[in-house]
């Protein structure tokens, strides 16, 4: 029973809530710079420019943050657009009285549209999903196959991208078949000879991440495009880690199929993915998700974003982070974070790291990844954490990967490798 004593301390407890939100969140964002620094600052003290774009991130000034392999820190330009999309929606004060702001029932072109231009085609070929693991089930649930037909994948692809198949070899008996990429991939011919030969008759899709998550490694994706359309195999490509990354268009790689989850290195709000299918081949991929009109092919990739309510504002999110890096400059970005992975690349083999990372410039970009025998990757990574505010992540026993956004300073990797090194000294490991 609610009474006078708990009702007064219920209204505290939310009084509480909604200060503690103002003070944190609210007051960050308001104290944010109003914009992004000056282009003309790039040219003139390059440095002091990713020093003033470190401003757009909520990150606390003392963490260093070297993980956006998994998830990256949507900025403050991205921030606002998700609670300018909840001020918009949550009026329900659309002119149409039949209009409700629920994705998965429209097309919303004014989120496709700056996303098609983003990644090289046509708003028709792009389905606003959540992540690349939904769309990589929609690819591998929606593509006609027999019992003993193939998939060819690599040994380094993520969980929602290898399980999706894995689930269809269960139930349907079609046989996923993987190949052992080298640990660092030397060359793109080393690549494409081992899909080149793993292909057989059977082999009905070939399966692979463009930048995988396991090592980094970007792999020749137009190239093994190329070659699975000459085998008249369709090629499905999990692109999760490259917008924001690297500069991409899918139309140039040539693939069937794309998927993305743009909350790593774009920086988009997390829940933000798209699925591109070419034209082509749209009308060959069965829907996963069916609601009105899962089977109406007119409207093209649309019919793969009807998924019923979803969070709208995240699409402005995600509309916002491609204007942001758009503003920035997509070369300039890549240039940046190549620069500061080629960077701690060096100074962890300086320290005798076994580097997983291709020594092909063209095969890497924003990911580093060694090994670091026999330093324990949990243990240095709950100790780096726990005591320096520092955030990296690997793989047992000895992997660790690190990721170089474009707003991390020289300084803080100089930080890491410092840190590193005492980690070592500590434990006797040096």
């Amino acid at each position: 029973m609610l009474n006078r004593r708990n009702f007064l301390t219920a209204g505290a407890t939310g009084l509480a809530a909604t200060l503690t939100l103002r003070g944190n969140l609210l007051a960050q964002l308001a104290d944010a710079p109003s914009a992004l620094p000056d282009r003309a600052l790039f040219d003139k003290n390059e440095d002091t420019y990713w020093a003033e774009m470190r401003k757009q991130f909520l990150i606390p000034a003392d963490e260093i943050y070297l993980n956006n392999g998994t998830v990256g820190s949507s900025p403050v330009p991205v921030l606002r657009a998700i609670f300018d999309g909840y001020t918009t929606t949550e009026k329900m004060d659309q002119q149409d009285p039949e209009d409700y702001p629920i994705w998965g029932y429209a097309a919303w072109n004014e989120f496709r549209d700056p996303l098609a231009a983003f990644v090289g085609c046509h708003r028709d070929e792009i389905a606003l999903l959540r992540n690349a693991t939904e769309a990589n089930s929609y690819i591998a649930n929606g593509v006609d196959m027999k019992p003993g037909d193939e998939v060819l994948m690599t040994d380094q692809e993520h969980p929602g991208g290898e399980h999706p198949w894995n689930l269809k070899a269960k139930r349907y008996g079609i046989v996923v078949k993987k190949i052992t990429l080298p640990r660092p991939v030397k060359n793109a011919a080393e690549v494409l000879n081992l899909f080149s030969d793993a292909i057989t008759p059977r082999t009905r899709v070939i399966f692979f991440s463009h930048i995988t998550t396991f090592s980094g490694v970007v792999l020749p994706a137009k190239e093994l495009s190329a070659l699975a359309r000459s085998k008249g195999v369709l090629s499905a490509v999990d692109g999760a880690h490259v917008p924001g990354m690297m500069r991409f268009n899918v139309r140039d790689i040539g693939c069937d199929m794309y998927s993305s989850s743009p909350h790593k290195w774009l920086q988009a709000p997390k829940g933000s993915g798209f699925l591109y299918v070419r034209d082509e081949v749209i009308d060959r991929l069965w829907n996963t998700i069916a609601t009105e009109g899962w089977d109406d092919t007119k409207i093209r990739a649309e019919r793969f974003q009807r998924i019923g309510s979803s969070n709208v504002p995240a699409l402005w999110g995600l509309r916002a982070a491609i204007k942001m890096a758009s503003d920035i400059g997509l070369d300039r970005i890549e240039h940046r974070q190549r620069a500061l992975a080629d960077y701690t690349l060096a100074e962890m083999i300086k320290r005798g790291a076994i580097s997983w990372t291709s020594p092909d410039a063209a095969l890497r970009c924003a990911i580093v990844t060694v090994n670091v025998p026999p330093v324990l990757r949990m243990d240095l990574e709950n100790w780096l954490w726990h005591t320096h505010k520092i955030r990296i992540r690997g793989a047992d026993p000895n992997k660790l990967r690190l990721s170089t956004p474009y707003y991390l300073q020289k300084k803080d990797i100089d930080r890491f490798l410092e840190k590193f090194d005492d980690y070592k000294r500590e434990k006797k490991l040096a």
